[in-house]
């Protein structure tokens, strides 16, 4: 799964949504008989963590990630820590952008749920 969802290889998201839509129903219904409902809840919420990363790493500069957290409701000093903070796109993925991009904006998006 990290080959489908590295930050750099120049996809966007819908390219990565389409391939995780062809990949995670087989691994789910592969691993499904396991009695672990809980992995299944860890691992689909480190997903949307990592998928957070990749779309801050997608709007590259403190600019334009100021911009579209703005255009997706955060507030002025959200927008500003998340875009003008230092240190990496996966502490920041789940600081303030989880309440931001939520799993129904990756489910309108098209990702699937493993839980």
């Amino acid at each position: 799964m990290l080959t489908l969802t590295k930050r750099v290889g120049g996809k966007g998201m819908n390219q990565v949504a389409e391939q995780m839509r062809e990949y995670l129903p087989g691994w789910k219904s592969y691993f499904r008989l396991a009695q672990t409902p809980q992995a299944f809840k860890d691992l689909d919420s480190r997903t949307r963590r990592r998928l957070r990363a990749i779309q801050l790493k997608h709007w590259r500069t403190g600019t334009t990630d100021y911009s579209r957290l703005r255009s997706l409701g955060a507030s002025h000093d959200l927008a500003a820590q998340i875009a003008g903070g230092t240190g990496s796109w996966w502490r920041h993925s789940e600081a303030g952008l989880s309440r931001l991009l939520t799993v129904k904006y990756f489910d309108n998006l098209g990702f699937p749920r493993l839980a």
